[in-house]
């Protein structure tokens, strides 16, 4: 343990984190290394809900949460970072309140905005690890185009029904694909909304407090992350699917990288 890490903790954060410190493989470096890490969440919904309240609570330095809609009473059965009394609020403000309830020690940056190229490549560039919490194709190719450009590792997760999908897409390892080696951006998709497709409340808890934990490992540097696999669940049977998947070398996104 070092002492320059020990530190640079207050008493308080010591306190705080003390259940994190306690395992071996974060003690109190890898617990910095989270107060002093940067991630940025796109979308403050059912995803990005949990996954921001474990980043929060666990003391994730600095987060960027980016959503452009507001808060709906149809939000509540699953959005667990947002309340009655925040309905119509934008969802990064009811979000950021959330997170400041629980670790008022964060420093939250939101942006009511769609994320569209320009910003993601403003926003990606800064982050240490990013979370696609989305819930459409077009973004989560926007956000995979920005992740690799920037040699970011990206944490991705989707669910509706009662099925889900995770994966992280790390562009810093040569054998690991992006989202579009697995998900070519021109293939047919047809889009489904919870709104019309409905969604099980706790499968986006699930999902999103997996993208949470995913995220931590590597801001921490520990542990062995889902880069090369995805994770695929059906919920009603509780069942998991595990598909290995390699890096394209005609992807149209990361084929030229090296």
């Amino acid at each position: 343990m070092g002492s320059g890490y020990a530190r640079r903790m207050n008493d308080d954060q010591l306190l705080r984190y003390s259940r994190h410190i306690l395992l071996d493989e974060i003690g109190v470096e890898g617990q910095q290394r989270l107060l002093d890490g940067q991630a940025l969440v796109i979308g403050a919904g059912g995803l990005g809900s949990p996954a921001l309240l474990y980043l929060g609570s666990a003391g994730v330095g600095r987060i960027t949460v980016v959503d452009h809609d507001t808060v709906d009473l149809t939000n509540l059965q699953r959005q667990i970072a947002h309340s009655f009394d925040r309905i119509g609020l934008p969802k990064v403000e009811s979000a950021a309140k959330g997170i400041a309830a629980l670790n008022p020690g964060v420093k939250l940056r939101t942006v009511a905005r769609r994320a569209d190229a320009a910003l993601l490549d403003e926003l990606v560039h800064q982050a240490d690890v990013v979370l696609d919490c989305s819930d459409n194709f077009a973004t989560r190719q926007a956000v995979n185009r920005a992740c690799v450009k920037h040699r970011k590792p990206l944490v991705a997760g989707a669910a509706i029904r009662f099925e889900a999908q995770i994966s992280v897409y790390d562009p810093r390892d040569d054998a690991s694909p992006c989202y579009a080696c697995v998900f070519a951006p021109d293939q047919a998709v047809e889009e489904v909304a919870c709104a019309t497709m409905g969604v099980f409340a706790p499968l986006v808890g699930m999902i999103g407090t997996m993208q949470a934990a995913e995220a931590l490992k590597l801001l921490a540097g520990i542990g062995k992350t889902l880069a090369g696999r995805l994770l695929m669940l059906d919920a009603l049977t509780m069942e998991w699917n595990e598909v290995r998947v390699l890096r394209q070398p005609d992807c149209p996104v990361c084929g030229g990288l090296r």
